[in-house]
């Protein structure tokens, strides 16, 4: 024989054997697997709580593995604080106050109830009308949490962020000022300082709108303690009209005759 063909004859033998090797183990493999298999579907037939137990920790790992196929990226961490609330759910009165500022300021009831809300249960806690953080929230904002005035007051309440952002690291950094209740909160905290410093109530919503050390305040406190007034009747169950009724035009009488005559005379020249 030629050493070609022997050497051809000895990788011939050598996959064969190879091949062979193979298949016993393959063999042996799956043979050992199905008496796996057969054991353990014994052992759950036998003891019905390793098959519960079984069943429970597939479950938890197949829930630990799951993702949520309604999102595409992980997903933001959510306030547990309610923006908006049925008026329905909440008490008589303060459903009363919440439609009331609805109508008049034509904002969503819903929110607005959440903010009623949160302003009775700080109202509670501070010793503060509750109305009256309304009153200041109608004036300042007329309910639109994203005002900003031209000096820099922000939200609801209007507040100075600038003077009074240490306020809102509580809540997260300067951007909560645009959050309802962070700056609702925020405000109250600022009028009990102004408040404490002036000593009245009237004083201390000088101090609020920035005129404390000035001769007036251009009527702002007049106004926060009208809407004031209005709210605490709407609370008592008076019926208060949404709209103030405009006054009528002065009527014209004979001594006003020559003031008539000289305004038509400078429109015609």
């Amino acid at each position: 024989m030629s050493a070609s063909r022997r050497i051809s004859h000895g990788l011939k033998t050598f996959t064969t054997d190879v091949a062979n090797g193979l298949f016993e183990i393959t063999h042996n493999g799956f043979a050992m697997l199905g008496l796996a298999v057969v054991f353990v579907a014994l052992m759950l037939t036998v003891r019905p709580e390793m098959r519960e137990l079984g069943e429970a920790r597939l479950m938890d790992w197949l829930q630990s593995r799951q993702i949520p196929l309604d999102t595409q990226e992980a997903a933001p961490e959510v306030s547990d604080r309610a923006t908006a609330a049925d008026p329905r759910d909440l008490p008589k009165q303060q459903a009363t106050v919440a439609y009331w500022l609805s109508k008049k300021y034509r904002v969503a009831p819903e929110p607005v109830s959440a903010l009623v809300a949160e302003a009775y249960d700080i109202g509670s806690r501070t010793k503060l009308d509750p109305t009256l953080i309304l009153a200041i929230m109608a004036i300042e904002s007329g309910f639109n949490p994203f005002a900003q005035s031209a000096m820099g007051a922000q939200g609801l309440m209007q507040v100075m962020t600038k003077i009074h952002g240490d306020k809102y690291e509580n809540f997260g950094g300067h951007l909560a000022a645009f959050d309802p209740m962070a700056n609702l909160r925020v405000g109250v905290k600022v009028l009990q300082e102004c408040i404490a410093r002036a000593g009245s109530l009237e004083g201390g919503l000088r101090f609020y709108v920035g005129a404390g050390n000035l001769e007036g305040d251009g009527g702002y406190a007049g106004k926060v303690l009208a809407e004031h007034a209005r709210l605490r009747a709407v609370a008592s169950g008076k019926s208060v009209p949404v709209a103030q009724p405009r006054q009528a035009p002065p009527s014209i009488t004979v001594e006003d005759e020559p003031a008539v005559e000289k305004v038509a005379t400078l429109f015609k020249s």
